[in-house]
């Protein structure tokens, strides 16, 4: 039970906090539904990649200050191409999540899997979670449980939130909404490209 609710505080950690992934997915929750979703997916498949890695032990070979700068750069560019798809899209009317394709949801599925997986705080996250795990003789299988429900909880029902809100949001509040999303986006890369400099 305690590895259980270990795994459930851990997920609600990784999944609730403002970073580029619930940015991601907040300014697709106003179109779609299932983009938004297949987002928060993607990148909770990155997070139990990285967790798997880190209970085997095959996460420590990123503990690295090299293979972090690779993953850094990376993920500097990423932001930048989706800060950029963002603000790019900033005058798309609000549609109807009928309207979406396989196509779509599977893009956006890598794309939130590409974002935490390019994410060096997300592995610096799970090395954390290594420690915990190990510290406090945790069952590897139901701290995993616990971290992929509270996951699944936060998206899914975070975006359905925007969702079903979306009718109180005008084209120009929606506007605005994007430029927002792309400046923090931009925001994350360049603290992404501080890091890297010093």
């Amino acid at each position: 039970m305690l590895s259980l609710l270990s795994g459930l505080t851990l997920g609600f950690g990784a999944a609730i906090p403002l970073g580029p992934i619930n940015i991601l997915i907040m300014s697709n929750a106003l179109n779609s539904y299932k983009n938004a979703v297949s987002i928060g997916f993607g990148a909770m498949s990155a997070d139990i990649i990285y967790l798997l890695l880190t209970l085997s032990g095959a996460l420590h070979f990123a503990n690295n200050p090299k293979v972090l700068k690779v993953i850094s750069i990376f993920g500097v560019l990423f932001l930048i191409y989706i800060a950029w798809q963002i603000f790019k899209s900033r005058d798309n009317k609000i549609i109807k999540d009928k309207s979406e394709s396989n196509n779509n949801i599977l893009k956006n599925y890598f794309k939130g899997l590409s974002l935490t997986l390019l994410n060096p705080y997300t592995i610096g996250f799970w090395l954390s979670v290594s420690a915990t795990i190990t510290t406090k003789n945790l069952n590897p299988l139901f701290t995993l449980y616990g971290v992929v429900i509270a996951i699944i909880i936060w998206i899914t029902l975070m975006p359905l939130f925007i969702y079903k809100s979306k009718h109180l949001i005008s084209k120009e509040i929606s506007k605005y909404l994007s430029i927002a999303s792309s400046l923090v986006m931009v925001y994350f890369a360049a603290m992404l490209l501080y890091a890297l400099t010093k």
